[in-house]
């Protein structure tokens, strides 16, 4: 029928039209359309879902599955993600945790050693204002003495030892006028305190013995409960060193007095009432 259609047409031939026939052509035309359309709509009809909602158009079962799978993939993917973040961040939290314990036991032992430290400055702070302090006193001291030594001079006559002046006598005198005179010169007989003062005593004294400040004087001895008599420097201090002779000192004998020296450089005593030359000491 087709071939028919699209056949080239014949000219030549005479066509004889009828209005009557092409009209009742027309009409079934026209009704075959409707019918068409008609049985169109019942499909539509019979397609729709019940309700009168929009159509939809049915698939197979292989193509709706797809996206089901897809998304139940996606999830899970999530999941497991989700699963090992959390694992993650609970060893990050773990890790920071004991990092925090072990920044605080080091944060209260550096404290203690602070305290520590800090105890010790104190200390330390105090010590040092104690030494200040006992360094100016020092420092006072010093420059008392250096201005006492400036200011000591020996008369002319006398000698120099460390921080005194010795006078000899060429007099003769008992041992009370042999002080009298020391101490009209502003001095007193000498007191030999430790061995390098008694050689230089004993230097200054080469040609004979000489009367020395100390003299035997009666006391009250307590423990005895009698008169005894004792050895006592003019100043009262106590003796140190002492350099006796031989069996001296007597305590049995009076009015006795200390010279220095014999021939050996040691000292020895006599009746204080005697004449002898003296040394004094300022």
């Amino acid at each position: 029928m087709s071939s028919d259609i699209y056949a080239k047409p014949d000219l030549s031939k005479k066509v004889r039209y009828d209005r009557k026939v092409q009209e009742v052509d027309w009409e079934e035309r026209e009704v075959d359309i409707y019918e068409r359309a008609d049985a169109i709509g019942d499909h539509r009809a019979d397609t729709q879902p019940p309700g009168g909602g929009p159509r939809t158009e049915e698939h197979p079962p292989a193509v709706r599955s797809r996206p089901l799978r897809v998304a139940a993939y996606c999830l899970g993917l999530l999941c497991l993600l989700l699963i090992t973040g959390i694992i993650l961040l609970s060893i990050r939290y773990n890790s920071v945790t004991l990092e925090k314990d072990q920044l605080s036991n080091d944060y209260s032992r550096l404290q203690g050693k602070v305290s520590d430290i800090s105890f010790k400055h104190s200390e330390l702070q105090s010590s040092y204002q104690t030494l200040s302090e006992n360094h100016s006193q020092l420092q006072e001291e010093v420059k008392t003495l250096e201005g006492k030594i400036e200011k000591k001079w020996c008369p002319e006559g006398w000698r120099r030892f460390g921080c005194s002046c010795y006078f000899k006598s060429n007099e003769r005198k008992t041992w009370q006028g042999s002080r009298d005179d020391c101490q009209q010169k502003g001095a007193d007989l000498v007191v030999i305190n430790n061995k390098e003062e008694h050689t230089f005593v004993l230097e200054m004294n080469m040609d004979g013995d000489s009367w020395i400040g100390l003299q035997a004087r009666k006391m009250w001895n307590h423990t005895r409960y009698s008169w005894q008599w004792e050895w006592e420097w003019v100043d009262r201090s106590p003796q140190t060193d002492t350099f006796w002779a031989t069996g001296l000192p007597d305590y049995d004998r009076n009015n006795e007095a200390a010279t220095c020296c014999n021939q050996q450089g040691q000292w020895t005593e006599s009746n204080s009432y005697g004449s002898k030359n003296w040394i004094c000491e300022k």
